[in-house]
């Protein structure tokens, strides 16, 4: 015997200098600009969208948090953070598209819990958030969706309101958040907005 170890490796070494655990994540292994970086650099709806950069899921994490605060303008500055890092742990998984997270199941969403779990001790939040304001964070994110649904990802809107619901009229979408941006811009845009919600 060699004396290796042969169980298969669930660290990822980050930029930083970090090697996060999957399996059993540490606040202290998760830095902001870790996060921005892999953000910025993960598409959206599997990179099938429209314009000359992937619409990343740091800037649909920009989008999400504008439009959470567009259907809660009391909303205090730890829900805005929570809305704008509910996305956080696909720095190291990636995003799958729903019906992808649907045929893997629980163990998927096991690792993307504890990810999110240790990003949001690292921030100041608790390890899970209320009911309500995880369902207010979903609605935004549903919000999200159409609209990158029928502005990027070629849906059409019978489609989009069949699958995302139709959104509220009552809300102002900031268009520019549509418009997809370079990884490094979209990178700068959400470590702005992480700093500046970390006041």
């Amino acid at each position: 015997m060699s004396g290796s170890d042969s169980s298969p490796r669930a660290w990822q070494l980050m930029l930083s200098g970090h090697r996060l655990d999957l399996l059993n994540p540490h606040s202290e292994d998760i830095e902001a600009e870790d996060i921005a970086l892999g953000l910025s650099r993960v598409a959206r709806w599997n990179g099938q969208t429209k314009g000359a950069y992937s619409f990343s899921v740091a800037q649909h994490s920009l989008l999400v948090e504008s439009i959470f605060y567009s259907l809660n303008p009391q909303a205090h500055q730890k829900e805005k953070l929570a809305a704008l890092l509910h996305d956080a742990p696909e720095y190291v998984v990636g995003d799958m598209i729903s019906p992808f997270k649907a045929v893997i199941g629980g163990d998927y969403k096991s690792v993307e819990k504890r990810l999110l779990a240790a990003i949001h001790n690292r921030f100041g939040l608790p390890a899970d958030i209320s009911t309500s304001l995880t369902h207010a964070i979903k609605q935004a994110d549903g919000v999200a969706a159409y609209h990158e649904a029928v502005t990027l990802a070629g849906f059409n809107e019978q489609d989009a309101l069949t699958i995302f619901g139709a959104p509220p009229q009552n809300i102002s979408v900031q268009k520019d958040l549509l418009e997809p941006m370079p990884s490094d811009k979209a990178k700068t845009a959400f470590i702005d907005r992480l700093s500046l919600l970390l006041g």
